[in-house]
This record gives structure tokens, C-alpha cells and sequence, in this order.
């Protein structure tokens, strides 16, 4: 985790233009760098560093011998970097993952280097003996990244959007600042005056195809064909794989852990790698709620199962209602149900960075939307538009679960990893047919379930628990977070404010007063940026004025623990 960002053909001064930068501070608290580019004096990086991996020679723009005329900065981890390096006999000066972007770029081109990549990334790289500029993101946007061009050329590039706001353009209207689409390369000519004009702009991969990098990672014991037993040991295969490979750090390794059923199958894979491994230290897990809470009891029984040494983070409403505007500010969005989520992970990464010295997070993100674990998935009107759906809300991930899980993690130093996201794991499970992936028997993810299923890996209770949005299920059964916001905003906007909402915010306005005041906040903050939360995220097939699971009539609490159906956002 770090934070990237640069200018190409700035029009003022570099110095003024990289307070910028600062901005983004909080996603690199070990070191930070500003370099300009030789030959071209309104050209520059910046870089904020979070040291996980070489400690020496980490520092960016990462420059090598062999290539003096490449520069990149980059903000992730390439997990097959060292078996890229072997096959292709390259040489590395570096201990460095992302040098092997400079050497797959050198040998095959952007767009193959791309490919090959098995990883999390956002990169910017400088090419100035050919005078092009690339950038890059992941499958998923697991990395963020923003970018900026005007019309006369002038490209700004950052991992957060808060780092572009005011860098200032000769243009006389504010330029537009977009997320850059995950799985895709741009490619931009860069001027003899810096200016950039874009070339080229493509996707390298959809999380529907096999990803390139596959077929150099052979994986004992994977089976051929969709025979139910062959399904359920491949998800295992590729499940434990990609755990493993996110265990590549130089820095203490812990886990979010909710008790619902994605972090669970996350936080025991990894105690159980990391025992075969022989990780000098024990596996922390974490979780966060009110006392009364069924996350807290739930964490609490399958931290006991797998043995790691747990903590728990004890939550009120008024806390996450104190946080609510510095959380907002983090986001860069309004979405109702990405903030709502935010509050919990924010003040539990928090607590991790302040009290503890774990610093490479795992997380259970990407698995709801990968094996339809949404409640709404059971109206369904058939397994082909469930399959559609799930493909959807994976292609979204960067503007709702994935952007929250980023955000939240990274306001405090933090490097999240999401194993449920690994590029060869989702593709796989969405090769499956149709038929397989759907809830079966009342049990959204049954067939996840089924395939971890009398393994004893966790708690059987656990395996079965029915579904809870992080944001409720971390609260009292009584009363849940999103109820007790709504109370605390019903002193805080009237009813004419919100009659009159759809005048004062004519792009997406808001239908409640939590929207209303959550957008006032943004707003606040982000004047005239309403387009980077493009429409809110809603349940599919039922009529829903509120996106929170327990307000949906499919919701059922449990009453055996046979019927546990799923959990977690976290």
C-alpha cells in the first residue's frame, strides 16, 4: 500500500503543485519522495512509501541500471514476481516485486505485461528514450487510481482523487477527474514540452477469462470437467493458493474477522498457512462491534477454532457518528451503503495501526459478489441473470466494496490484501456452470459452502450463518448502526430539505435523509465532484428503498443455527 502520484506537462510551478501530494500522505507513513524527470522540467512523481516488501531499495520512482531511461512508480504487490523472473532468466538489480514490470515491459510490451501480472496494482510508468507515459490498474481496481487531463494536454495522475483537486490548470474550468477503469492500459505520447496526447486506451482482462498468468503456475491435483466433487476440490486448490501467495511480506500479517463466512474461510486459511510456513508470530484477528452484537459472538467462536489471537473493538453509534465526516472525506464518495460500511472498518483500522503491529491486513471483500451472497439473489428470476448480476457487481467493485476497503485501511497506513479476488480464483468459479453458482435448498453461496463443508476448518454454525451486512451485523440485534444514524439525522435535516432535494442535487438525489445528509457532507467537501458515485448501490428483483439487508421482507433472523445462511462485507 502507498500512494502514487504525477504530473506531466504542468503549467505552474512544481514546487506549489506538489503540496498536492501531501494529501495522500496517510497511505505511506514510512517515506516520501518528490523527482522531477530529466529533460523534461514540468514533468514529476511523488511518492508516500508503506515499506512491506525491500526495505533497501522500495523507494519510488523505481529506477534500474539496465534501464536508465524507465521510471515507475507504482502502488501493489506482484505476487508472481519471482517466478516471472526465473522462467525469463531476468536480472534483477532490486528486491523490489514491481522491477518486474520494468523487465516485462522491456521484453513483451505494455499490454502483455500487464497480463502477466498476477497481483493488485496501479502504476504510472515513464518511458522517455520512446517518449510515452503508461498507466495501468487491476482486474478488480483493488489499487486505486485517479487521473486528470485537460485539453491542452496536461495529465495529473494520484491514488486518490483528493490529491488532483486543486492542482491547478491553465484551463478556466475545473477539469474533470475520473477513476481509472480496472483491467485497463492507457497509453499517452508524451511532447517534447511534457503535454501528453492519449493514444491508446484498452483492457488487458475481465474477470470472465482466464488470466495469462495462469499457465505459469502450475497447481498440483486441479481437476478437469464439473463432476460436483472435482468443482469442490478445485475451489479449495485455488482458494488455499491464493492465500498463500498473499503471505509475501517483510511486515507483521493479521486478519479482519466478522464471524460471518468469507472472513472466516479467510482468517482460518491463513493461520493454517502460516503455521505451515512458520511464521515467527501468531496470526491476529480482529473484529468489531457493540457488545450485544452477533459479529462479536460469532468472531469470538471462530477465532477460539482456528487459535489466532484475537481482538475485539468495542463499538457505539455515537463513535461512528463522530467519525461519519472524516470518513466521508476518505471515501470520495456518497453512496448510503458504502458509508455505512466505512464507519466499522475505519475505526477498527484505526485501532490496528494504534495498538497493535500488524500492517498487511486480509479482508473477506469480492466474495458476496463472486458467489452470489446477497440476500437478493434468491429472487433471482433465473441462474443466467444471477450469473449476469454477479458479473456486474464484480465490474462495480472499484466504486462500492473494494473502494470502501481501500479507503478505510489505507487513513491509516494499512495494506489490505483480498484473496476472494484472486484473478485465477474468480475466473474459475465464474467458468462454473450457472446452475451451480446459484442459492440452493434457501442458502445463498451454497455451493462455497459445500465445498469447505466437513473439513472442520471452521465452526460449522459459522459455515451456515445466513447473511449480515457488516453494518448491521456488528451492531445490537436490537437496534442496528444504520437505525441509530437515522435517528441522530432526523434532527439534522427537516422534511421541506429533503421535498426539495432533487433542486439542490439534480444528479443522483437523494430519496431519504441519510442521503441527504450524507451528500450534504460530500458535498461539503467535494463541491460539483457528484459523478465519481455514478448511481447508489441497490439490491436487484425486489422493490427496496433502502440497500440494508435487514430491512429487505427475504430477511429472516436465525432462529436454528442450521439455517445460518452467510455473512459479511468485511
Amino acid at each position: 500500500m502507498c500512494g502514487i502520484w504525477a504530473l506531466f506537462g504542468s503549467d505552474e510551478c512544481l514546487s506549489v503543485q506538489c503540496t498536492n501530494a501531501m494529501k495522500i500522505a496517510h497511505r505511506g507513513p514510512d517515506a516520501f519522495r518528490f523527482e522531477n524527470v530529466n529533460g523534461f522540467t514540468n514533468c514529476c512523481f511523488g511518492f508516500h512509501r508503506l515499506a512491506i516488501v525491500d526495505q533497501l531499495y522500495g523507494m519510488q520512482p523505481l529506477r534500474v541500471k539496465k534501464f536508465p531511461y524507465l521510471w515507475l512508480c507504482y502502488n501493489g504487490e506482484i505476487y508472481n514476481h519471482i517466478r516471472l523472473k526465473n522462467q525469463f532468466e531476468f536480472e534483477y538489480q532490486t528486491k523490489v516485486d514491481g522491477e518486474i514490470l520494468l523487465h516485462l515491459y522491456d521484453r513483451f510490451g505494455i499490454e502483455k505485461m500487464a497480463s502477466m501480472l498476477d497481483g493488485v496494482f496501479a502504476f504510472i510508468l515513464l518511458d522517455t528514450a520512446n517518449r510515452k507515459v503508461f498507466l495501468g490498474r487491476d482486474t478488480y481496481g483493488v489499487r486505486p487510481l485517479f487521473r486528470l487531463l485537460t485539453d491542452n494536454g496536461f495529465l495529473a495522475v494520484c491514488s486518490e482523487a483528493k490529491g488532483l483537486l486543486d492542482v491547478k490548470t491553465s484551463m478556466s474550468t475545473p477539469a474533470k477527474i475520473t477513476p481509472f477503469l480496472p483491467g485497463h492500459f492507457e497509453v499517452f505520447d508524451l511532447k517534447l514540452n511534457g503535454k501528453v496526447q492519449s493514444v491508446q486506451m484498452d483492457r488487458f482482462h475481465c474477470c470472465t477469462e482466464e488470466p495469462k498468468h495462469a499457465p505459469h503456475n502450475i497447481l498440483e491435483g486441479l481437476g478437469t470437467g464439473f463432476e460436483l466433487e472435482t468443482v469442490k476440490s478445485n475451489i479449495r486448490i485455488l482458494f488455499e493458493d491464493a492465500v498463500k501467495k498473499r503471505l509475501m511480506a517483510h511486515r507483521r500479517i493479521g486478519c479482519l474477522l466478522s464471524g460471518g463466512l468469507d472472513s472466516s474461510l479467510v482468517a482460518a486459511t491463513l493461520v493454517k498457512l502460516a503455521k505451515e510456513e512458520e511464521l515467527p508470530y501468531p496470526i491476529q484477528t480482529f473484529s468489531i462491534g457493540a457488545e450485544d452484537s452477533p459479529d462479536v459472538a460469532a468472531a469470538r467462536k471462530v477465532a477460539a477454532h482456528i487459535g489466532s489471537e484475537h481482538h475485539e473493538v468495542n463499538f457505539t453509534p455515537e463513535e461512528g457518528i463522530r467519525a461519519l465526516e472524516e470518513v466521508i472525506v476518505h471515501l470520495e464518495s456518497y453512496d448510503i451503503t458504502t458509508v455505512r460500511a466505512s464507519v466499522g472498518m475505519y475505526l477498527i483500522s484505526k485501532h490496528i495501526r494504534e495498538k497493535t503491529d500488524s500492517v498487511v491486513i486480509f479482508s473477506g471483500e469480492g466474495s458476496d459478489e463472486l458467489t452470489q451472497g446477497y440476500i437478493y439473489f434468491h429472487k433471482a428470476p433465473s441462474p443466467k441473470a444471477a450469473a449476469e448480476d454477479s458479473v456486474r457487481l464484480l465490474e462495480e467493485l472499484y466504486l462500492f466494496d473494494v473502494l470502501r476497503a481501500d479507503r478505510t485501511t489505507a487513513a491509516h497506513g494499512l495494506e489490505l490484501r483480498v484473496p476472494f479476488l484472486d484473478h485465477r480464483f474468480t475466473a474459475y468459479f465464474l467458468s462454473l456452470p450457472e446452475e451451480m453458482r446459484v442459492p440452493k435448498d434457501g442458502v445463498e453461496k451454497h455451493l462455497l459452502r459445500e465445498a469447505f463443508k466437513g473439513l472442520n476448518l471452521i465452526p460449522d454454525e459459522i459455515l451456515w450463518r445466513r447473511k449480515e451486512a457488516f453494518s448491521d451485523g456488528m451492531t445490537s440485534m436490537k437496534k442496528s448502526w444504520y437505525a441509530s444514524l437515522q435517528e441522530h439525522i432526523e434532527s439534522e435535516v427537516n422534511d421541506s430539505q429533503l421535498e426539495n432535494a432533487s433542486d439542490l442535487f439534480p444528479f443522483n438525489p437523494p430519496k431519504t435523509k441519510e442521503g441527504f445528509f450524507i451528500r450534504q457532507i460530500f458535498e461539503k467537501h467535494y463541491p460539483g465532484r457528484c459523478e465519481w458515485t455514478p448511481h447508489y448501490w441497490m439490491p436487484r428483483w425486489i422493490k427496496a428503498t433502502d440497500p440494508s439487508a435487514r430491512t429487505l421482507s427475504i430477511y429472516k433472523p436465525d432462529k436454528d443455527q442450521r439455517s445460518h445462511q452467510a455473512s459479511d462485507l468485511i
